[in-house]
C-alpha cells in the first residue's frame, strides 16, 4: 500500500505522481462532479511539479485540489467519497487526496474520518489519520474501535499503522511515544488478525513501542505468547516486534524468542579481509563458532562506520539463526560492501566490525576505508 525501505524519497516513487496520473484523477473527479474545473486543476497541479520531491509533490497536488474543489470541506468530502467507486482511482495520486483530507479537513473530524475509511483501501491513510489522533484523540479512537471490527483488512491495518508512535516518514505521535498504553489495547484485538498485512503492522507497532518502553514491549510480547491464541502467528509477531531489542542484545527480548544471552559460545576462528578498502568495495567476514551443547544462536555483525566527527554508533546487520552442535564448529561467511545508501553517508577512516552472538560481541576487527578515486 505504501512503499517500504530506504528509498521512499527516490525518483522512482516521486515520478509516479506525474501529469498522466493527475489527468486520471481529474477525470475521476469530473465524473462524480461535473462542475469540477478539470483544466484549471491540471494547470495548478502540474505547475513546477518536475522540480519537486515526493512529499512536496503530494502537498502541491493537495493544494491544487483545495483550490478547485468546493471551499466548503463537507461538500468537497461528499465529492471525494464517490471517487473510490472508479477502478482508476488508485495509486500514488490518492496519497495527495489523503493529504488534502488531513490538512483541509482537520476541523471536520466527523466528516474526514469516515472519508478516510473509504480512501484507505486505495492508498493507506496511515499518514493522514495522525493529525486527528493528536487533535481529536477521543473521537479518533472511537472510530478505531469500530474499524477493528471491519471486514476490510485495509481499515483494520489503518488502526495499527496509523497509530504507530514512530511511523517511518510520518510525524511522531509524541503523546503515544510517552504513553503507548492506549494503542496496546488496540493491538491486543489485532494480534490474531487473519491478514498478514495487518499482523505485520502489529509487529512493527510493537517494535516502535520497544524503542521507548522496552520493558512494556517485552511484557506485552510475553503476555501474547502466554495467552495462546494463534500461537504460530503470535510467535512471529513477537519475534519481529522484538527485532530492535534483539539487535541491541537485550537479554530478556532474546530469551523471549528462544536465545540465551549467556550461552556458552566461543569463537574459534575470525578474520575480516582485506584490512583496507576504498568506499564501495567489499570486505569478507568469516568466523567459526563452537559450543559444548546444542545451542540455538542468533548471529549478527555490527559495523561502527566512521563519521564526520569520530566513529558512529553501530549498525547491526542480520546474518543467520542456527543451532550449534557440540563437538563441531559452524562457519559463517558474509561479504559486505561498504557503500553509501540513501540514509547513510560513508566517510573515510577506520570502520570497526564486530561479531555478535545472542546479543554478545565475541570478536572485532578494524578495516581502514579510504575515499574512492
Amino acid at each position: 500500500m505504501t512503499p517500504k525501505g530506504d528509498n521512499f524519497e527516490s525518483g522512482d516513487f516521486k515520478d509516479r505522481i506525474n501529469p498522466a496520473a493527475l489527468a486520471g484523477l481529474g477525470r475521476d473527479l469530473k465524473k462524480v462532479w461535473p462542475g469540477f474545473p478539470e483544466e484549471e486543476f491540471m494547470i495548478r497541479a502540474t505547475a513546477g511539479l518536475g522540480e519537486l520531491e515526493l512529499k512536496a509533490r503530494v502537498i502541491h497536488v493537495a493544494d491544487a485540489l483545495a483550490l478547485t474543489l468546493p471551499e466548503d470541506f463537507p461538500e468537497a468530502a461528499a465529492i471525494l467519497s464517490q471517487a473510490p467507486d472508479s477502478p482508476d482511482f488508485d495509486g500514488w495520486v490518492v496519497y495527495a487526496v489523503d493529504d488534502y483530507v488531513a490538512r483541509y479537513g482537520i476541523d471536520y473530524p466527523e466528516v474526514s474520518l469516515p472519508l478516510m475509511a473509504l480512501l484507505t483501501s486505495r492508498w493507506s491513510c496511515e499518514f493522514a489519520v495522525r493529525p486527528f489522533i493528536e487533535a481529536h484523540p477521543k473521537l479518533t479512537f472511537e472510530f478505531f474501535d469500530r474499524w477493528i471490527e471491519s471486514d476490510d483488512e485495509h481499515l483494520r491495518r489503518l488502526v495499527s499503522e496509523g497509530s504507530r508512535p514512530r511511523l517511518p516518514w510520518g510525524a511522531q505521535l509524541k503523546g503515544l511515544v510517552k504513553d503507548p498504553s492506549p494503542t496496546i489495547a488496540l493491538l491486543d484485538r489485532l494480534v490474531d488478525d487473519p491478514a498478514i498485512y495487518v499482523r505485520k503492522s502489529v509487529a512493527n507497532h510493537l517494535n516502535d513501542i520497544a524503542k521507548d518502553h522496552p520493558e512494556l514491549a517485552i511484557e506485552t510480547g510475553r503476555r501474547w505468547i502466554a495467552e495462546g491464541g494463534e500461537a504460530e502467528r503470535r510467535a512471529w509477531i513477537v519475534n519481529h516486534g522484538m527485532r530492535s531489542l534483539i539487535k541491541a542484545g537485550n537479554p530478556a527480548a532474546l530469551a523471549l524468542v528462544g536465545y540465551d544471552h549467556d550461552a556458552e559460545v566461543e569463537i574459534a576462528y575470525f578474520k575480516v579481509a582485506p584490512e583496507a578498502i576504498t568506499i564501495g568495495e567489499a570486505v569478507t567476514i568469516e568466523f567459526t563458532l563452537t559450543a559444548p551443547d546444542s545451542t540455538p544462536v542468533m548471529v549478527d555483525y555490527r559495523i561502527h562506520h566512521a563519521g564526520a566527527n569520530g566513529v558512529r554508533a553501530p549498525k547491526v546487520f542480520k546474518l543467520k539463526s542456527a543451532t550449534l552442535e557440540p563437538g563441531t564448529g559452524t562457519t559463517f561467511i558474509r561479504d559486505h560492501r561498504i557503500r553509501e545508501v540513501t540514509v547513510r553517508r560513508i566517510y573515510p577512516g577506520p570502520h570497526l566490525i564486530e561479531v555478535q552472538v545472542n546479543g554478545r560481541v565475541l570478536a572485532a576487527a578494524t578495516v581502514e576505508v579510504a575515499a574512492a578515486g
